[in-house]
């Protein structure tokens, strides 16, 4: 199901908690919502669709949807200054980013994942999981 984005920065800025099995249909309605929005927007988290989970979508190199729940950097390389939108904010803002990133989340299944993205994807990535920290950019 394709969600309303929340633009409401109280609600944004507050930290997400653990995913579970019992949160697949919103990692789903995530997916969803962020196909819907394809042509303006690389990745979303689920607080974008007022669900305080730790669960991300990106697209991949391939414009296919990654979902992912409870994703954590483990290891970051190769620093940069960037400038990011936001679906949920308006305006652009500058962070630092990461070229080179290796991530370990749980796919729907919750099998746990180890893998590493470069570029755009990583950067991505980096956004969707400062929304699950609370983090606005």
């Amino acid at each position: 199901m394709i969600r309303p984005i929340m633009d409401k920065q109280f609600f944004l800025k507050q930290p997400s908690v653990e995913a579970t099995a019992a949160d697949i249909a919103t990692a789903r309605d995530l997916a969803e919502t962020l196909k819907a929005h394809h042509a303006t927007c690389v990745g979303m988290a689920a607080n974008m669709i007022g669900e305080r989970k730790r669960i991300i979508a990106v697209l991949d190199e391939a414009g296919n949807i990654l979902t992912m729940l409870n994703p954590e950097i483990v290891d970051c390389k190769q620093p940069y200054n960037a400038t990011e939108g936001c679906l949920s904010l308006p305006g652009e803002r500058e962070t630092l980013r990461y070229e080179r990133i290796t991530v370990s989340y749980q796919d729907e299944a919750m099998q746990v994942i180890k893998r590493s993205f470069k570029g755009r994807v990583a950067q991505a990535i980096q956004h969707e999981i400062d929304h699950c920290n609370g983090i606005l950019i």
